[in-house]
C-alpha cells in the first residue's frame, strides 16, 4: 500500500508539473502588468511582449480624429452620419494593410454631443458583411444600444435615436456582432463619443480639441513585416485574448504629438482587444486623473502610473510647464515607449487644475432592491459567467426599471491548474454606469470612485458595484477581452 500511495503521489506531481510547464510555454502566466498593478498572474507573468522599435521607420505626427459634422442646425438636436467601410492603410512605409473604418480607412471620427440633446445617427453598412454599432458607456434603451440583436445587414442603414441623459464623459463606439466583435474591432472599427455638459463647459480645464485636449486611442496589433495584421487566432489568442507586438495610437506606430508648454488633457482609451496596459511617463513624472469611464471624478487624483484594461477610459492632465521648448517625454507601457510628446514654446490653457470637478452622489447600499452575483470562470473556449455561455434566445437576468441593484462580480481562481489560469477579466455591462463599493471589502482606489461601465476584476477577487437601471430593454454583460466575449463569456439582462 505504501508503494502504491507513493506511486500515486508521484503521478499527481508529474501531471501538475506537466500542466505548469504547458501553461508556461503557452505564455499563460496571467495577463496583469507587472509594474504598479493591483495583482499578478498565477505565475507572476507579464503581458509586455511589445517591440515597437522593430517597425520604426521614422517619426510621424499623431493623427487627430476629426469631429463629425452635426448636420442639424436646430438647437437641442444633433444628426450624424456614419459609414462602416473597407479601407487600406500604410502603417509601415510602402506596405498596404487591409482595414475597416468609419467614414474613412481606419477608426472613426469623434461624435460630440451635449447633455439634453436629441441625437439621431444614420449608420450605413458598406462592409459587405453584417455588423452592429454599440454606444459603449451610453445610457440608452436596449433597442438603441447596438448590441448583437441589432444587426446591420450589408447595404442597409440603421438609424438609432436617443436623448443624452448623462453627464460629460469620454465614451466610445464599436461593433458588437455575435462571434465577430473581436475581428471587427481589430480591423479598425472604433471611435470616440464625447459628451459635454454645463459642468465640463464651466470648469477651467484644457478644452481646445487637438491642441491641449488630445484623444489617444491605444491599440496593439500583431503586425507582420509586410504590414498586415490578419485576425487569425492561435490557441494562445483564444486562451488569453489577442495581444500584439506593436502598439498604435490613433492608428499610428511610434507617433509624436506637439504639446503646449502648460497643462494638457489626454482622453485615453484602451481600444485593444485584450491587452491590459500600465501607462506611465518615461521621466517618472506625476500626472492627474480627472475622469474615468462615465465622467469626471469629484477631485483630481495624483498618480505616476495608470492601469487600464480593454475598453476602460481615463481623462488625464499632464503639466508640461517646466519643460523647455523642444524637450520631449515618452508615454510608456511597463517601461516600453510607444509615443512621444514634444513640448513647444507656446503656453495655453489654465494655470491650475480645479480642486473640485464634479458632484458624484453618495449611494447608500441599503437602497438596493437586490444583490446579484456574476462569477467569471473558465479558460479558452470554455469561459463562462455563472457557469453559462451566451445564448441569444435566453435572458439570464430580469430587472425592474428604475431599480437600484448591487452586482457582486467575482473572478474565480481555484489554483494553478483550475479556474481561469490566473487571468484578470474586464467586466462590462451595457445601458448603465456603476459606482464601485469595494474590492474584496476594501474601498476602491481614488481614481475608481467615479462612474464606471468597465471594471477590471483580478484573479480570486470580488468587486461590489451599485447601479440604477433607468433604461428598458435587453442588454449585455460580458468580459471585454473580445476573444472571450466571442467565445461565449457573455449574458443578457432584461430591464422592464
Amino acid at each position: 500500500m505504501k508503494k502504491a500511495g507513493l506511486a500515486a503521489i508521484i503521478i499527481i506531481l508529474l501531471v501538475v508539473a506537466g500542466g505548469w510547464l504547458f501553461m508556461r510555454n503557452m505564455g499563460m502566466g496571467g495577463n496583469v502588468p507587472e509594474q504598479g498593478g493591483m495583482g499578478q498572474g498565477m505565475m507572476g507573468g507579464s503581458n509586455n511582449n511589445v517591440n515597437n522599435d522593430s517597425f520604426s521607420d521614422g517619426e510621424k505626427p499623431l493623427p487627430i480624429p476629426p469631429i463629425l459634422e452635426d448636420k442639424n442646425p436646430e438647437p437641442g438636436k444633433a444628426e450624424f452620419s456614419l459609414v462602416a467601410q473597407k479601407g487600406s492603410m500604410e502603417f509601415l512605409k510602402g506596405k498596404e494593410t487591409d482595414t475597416f473604418g468609419y467614414n474613412g480607412d481606419y477608426l472613426g471620427p469623434v461624435i460630440r454631443v451635449k447633455k439634453g440633446e436629441e441625437v439621431s445617427i444614420k449608420v450605413k453598412n458598406e462592409l459587405g458583411e453584417a455588423t452592429t454599432i454599440h454606444w459603449h458607456g451610453l445610457e440608452v434603451d436596449g433597442e438603441q444600444d447596438g448590441g448583437p440583436h441589432t444587426g446591420i445587414q450589408p447595404d442597409t442603414t440603421w438609424n438609432p435615436q436617443f436623448k443624452i441623459e448623462q453627464p460629460a464623459a469620454t465614451l466610445w463606439y464599436h461593433p458588437h456582432l455575435l462571434d465577430k466583435t473581436g475581428e471587427h474591432v481589430y480591423k479598425g472599427l472604433a471611435g470616440l463619443f464625447l459628451i459635454d455638459d454645463e459642468v465640463s463647459e464651466r470648469l477651467d480645464i484644457p478644452k481646445d480639441y487637438g491642441v491641449n485636449d488630445i484623444p489617444l486611442i491605444v491599440q496593439d496589433k500583431q503586425l507582420d513585416s509586410d504590414g498586415s495584421f490578419d485576425y487569425d487566432l492561435s490557441m494562445h489568442d483564444v486562451m488569453m485574448g489577442l495581444q500584439g507586438d506593436t502598439i498604435m495610437v490613433n492608428g499610428a506606430v511610434n507617433p509624436y504629438v506637439e504639446v503646449p508648454k502648460g497643462k494638457v488633457r489626454f482622453r485615453l482609451l484602451n481600444g485593444s482587444n485584450a491587452r491590459i496596459y500600465n501607462f506611465s511617463l518615461s521621466n517618472g513624472q506625476e500626472f492627474y486623473q480627472i475622469g474615468s469611464d462615465g465622467g469626471l471624478l469629484e477631485q483630481p487624483v495624483k498618480m505616476n502610473n495608470l492601469v487600464l484594461s480593454s475598453a476602460e477610459r481615463a481623462e488625464l492632465i499632464v503639466d508640461f510647464s517646466t519643460f523647455k521648448e523642444g524637450e520631449t517625454v515618452e508615454l510608456t507601457d511597463q517601461g516600453t515607449s510607444f509615443m512621444k510628446f514634444v513640448v513647444t514654446g507656446e503656453q495655453t490653457g489654465p494655470s491650475e487644475i480645479p480642486a473640485q470637478l464634479a458632484d458624484i452622489p453618495d449611494v447608500d447600499p441599503s437602497t438596493a432592491t437586490r444583490t446579484r452575483e456574476f462569477v467569471m470562470a473558465g479558460m479558452g473556449r470554455n469561459v463562462t459567467i455563472n457557469g453559462k455561455q451566451m445564448d441569444m434566445d435566453r435572458v439570464d437576468e430580469e430587472l425592474k426599471l428604475h431599480d437600484t441593484e448591487i452586482w457582486e462580480i467575482s473572478n474565480e481562481s481555484t489554483g494553478m491548474m483550475g479556474g481561469n489560469g490566473g487571468m484578470a477579466h474586464p467586466f462590462h455591462a451595457h445601458g448603465t454606469q456603476f459606482l464601485i463599493l469595494d474590492r474584496d471589502g476594501n474601498p476602491p482606489p481614488a481614481n475608481e470612485t467615479g462612474w464606471k461601465d468597465t471594471i477590471l476584476v483580478y484573479p480570486g477577487e470580488k468587486v461590489r458595484a451599485i447601479a440604477t437601471f433607468d433604461h428598458k430593454g435587453i442588454f449585455m454583460y460580458h468580459c471585454h477581452i473580445l476573444e472571450h466575449e466571442d467565445a461565449g463569456m457573455m449574458g443578457q439582462f432584461d430591464v422592464q
